[in-house]
């Protein structure tokens, strides 16, 4: 079994975005959860668990894939 974990800090509302952009994916692969920081942040956790190194990065890169296009996008609407 291999497992990986991506971590996030970052403003709640922008948090909540990013983690709705990756709920429509495989939710059996991976979970994702969101804590509150004491500094009115966020902390977006995604872990992934595999049975093998190969499914682990595929599944990881179609997350962080996901991940950064809604980062791209909010940036955008941002502007």
């Amino acid at each position: 079994m291999a497992t990986c974990e991506a971590r996030w800090i970052g403003d709640a509302n922008r948090g909540l975005a990013l983690l709705s952009a990756i709920q429509a994916d495989d939710a059996e692969m991976f979970s994702a959860e969101i804590l509150k920081r004491g500094d009115g942040d966020v902390e977006l956790v995604v872990t992934v668990s595999a049975e093998s190194i190969t499914s682990l990065q595929s599944t990881m890169d179609d997350l962080l894939a996901c991940l950064a296009a809604a980062e791209s996008g909010l940036d955008a609407i941002q502007d």
